[in-house]
């Protein structure tokens, strides 16, 4: 059960200060997606180095079908991992939505009603969202078992590794979809935000536990 509790805390850090800092300082300029784009990365990377040794800090539904797959974790366990971190990302939405209508949201440069919320517009519909989404999940989720394997690993520099390349993904993505690799990510924003955010939130589910599971199917054989 600490297990699954870490993970709902890891989660709601990571969706409170990445979707928080989308938010306040906007992604309309080259500062704005920058900075949300070190927000998330560096999120992970205090998650990792916080509750990694209790959890292993996946903060992500799709991390966690990927590792799993990979026979690295009980499905049992993998359930309650999902529960908390959904659990951890509708807290986060609820928290950021309690901020906007506490303090006004006063001399915010983003769009604090987005709520930070992943989009398909910008990516040409479902389709180009798909596939952005599920090519940038399977690179992060690679990594990330890359990165974890217990012999060819990157130890305690694992969390870096990873939070850098959440970094690199968001600088790509953010002006296409708003970045989810993540389905806990985005479905605790969407919940709230509703509209659009919430009709089309199956596709930052789907792509991005597609891509964890063929990195998986990856990462596999490479280990061997």
């Amino acid at each position: 059960m600490k297990k699954y509790f870490a993970e709902c805390i890891g989660t709601f850090v990571l969706t409170f200060l990445g979707c928080g800092t989308a938010m306040w300082l906007g992604c309309g300029d080259t500062a704005g997606v920058v900075g949300t784009a070190i927000a998330f990365g560096l999120s992970v990377v205090a998650m990792a180095y916080t509750i990694g040794g209790i959890s292993g800090c996946h903060i992500n539904p799709a991390i966690t079908f990927g590792v799993a797959l990979s026979g690295r974790m009980s499905w049992k366990d993998a359930i309650g991992y999902w529960i908390g971190q959904i659990i951890g990302g509708i807290i986060a939405g609820a928290v950021l939505v309690l901020i906007v209508k506490v303090t006004g949201a006063p001399g915010a440069m983003g769009n604090p009603a987005g709520l930070g919320t992943n989009g398909v517009a910008n990516a040409g519909g479902v389709g180009g969202a798909l596939l952005v989404e599920f090519i940038a999940t399977f690179l992060f989720v690679l990594v990330v078992l890359g990165t974890t394997d217990e012999k060819k690993g990157a130890g305690n520099l694992a969390g870096l590794a990873i939070g850098l390349t959440l970094i690199l993904i968001h600088l790509v993505c953010i002006n296409l979809t708003g970045t989810s690799v993540n389905p806990a990510r985005s479905i605790g924003p969407a919940l709230f935000a509703g509209g659009a955010a919430l009709k089309d939130v199956w596709v930052f589910i789907l792509a991005p536990m597609v891509g964890g599971a063929c990195a998986a199917c990856v990462w596999k054989p490479l280990a061997k």
